[in-house]
């Protein structure tokens, strides 16, 4: 249920996706991928830790680990653990696409209006899965996590994005699900939509908004009433 939308639509310059819990159904999958590797380290509900690091940086993410379990902590044979339940359930299982996704991708480049992401994942791992979802040729910029010296929820990532764009961060449209990406934005000066993924409550960041749709299928319809 779309629990409140923007009342108008006026024509962005651009639109600039996340990625992770945003256009691909990942943060369910590594929460899962956390618990069984936390389980086998002896860790219990440790998938939990993602309410607390969704959209931070490869960096942050691994500093909040070691700074809330300690220095002890296996860190490295964690993350290669969970990279391996992570691709062992994606082979078998898939990774699939978020409501809307390529109904509003199409949209969009019937409109000729450009489009980047902006991931706080690695180059190394954000391209390939854009390539297997098959939608990488739609963004005329991608700009991950080790393209930028500040993670969200500082600015600097979708600023470098309507940067590359050539685009007015105020007449840009940012598209996102976690809270870290939602101040990022609206930090870097550009329109917000909440899509909830795995964080639904917009208490927290409300004030940043533009709005709060349910679906990417929501934001392509509100744009197409724009038209009328």
């Amino acid at each position: 249920m779309v629990q409140w939308i923007i009342p108008q639509y006026f024509p962005f310059e651009g639109v600039v996706f996340d990625m992770d819990g945003l256009m691909i159904d990942t943060e369910r999958i590594i929460k899962y991928s956390w618990d069984v590797m936390g389980e086998t380290l002896g860790y219990s509900q440790f998938g939990d830790n993602i309410f607390q690091t969704l959209g931070i940086s490869r960096v942050q993410r691994n500093q909040y680990f070691l700074n809330k379990y300690g220095k002890d902590f296996p860190l490295q044979e964690f993350l290669d653990g969970y990279h391996q339940v992570y691709a062992e359930y994606e082979r078998t299982h898939g990774i699939p696409k978020k409501k809307g996704l390529l109904e509003l991708l199409e949209y969009l480049k019937g409109q000729n209006i450009p489009m980047a992401v902006a991931t706080s994942t690695h180059q190394e791992h954000s391209v390939p899965e854009l390539e297997k979802q098959g939608i990488l040729s739609y963004f005329t910029k991608v700009i991950t996590g080790d393209m930028v010296t500040a993670g969200k929820p500082d600015p600097e990532i979708y600023r470098t994005a309507c940067e590359q764009m050539g685009v007015i961060p105020s007449r840009t449209l940012a598209l996102e699900d976690s809270y870290n990406g939602i101040r990022s934005a609206y930090r870097a000066g550009m329109k917000v939509i909440m899509i909830p993924d795995l964080l639904e409550e917009d208490a927290p960041i409300k004030e940043f908004l533009y709005g709060k749709m349910e679906s990417l299928q929501k934001v392509k319809e509100w744009m197409q009433q724009g038209e009328r």
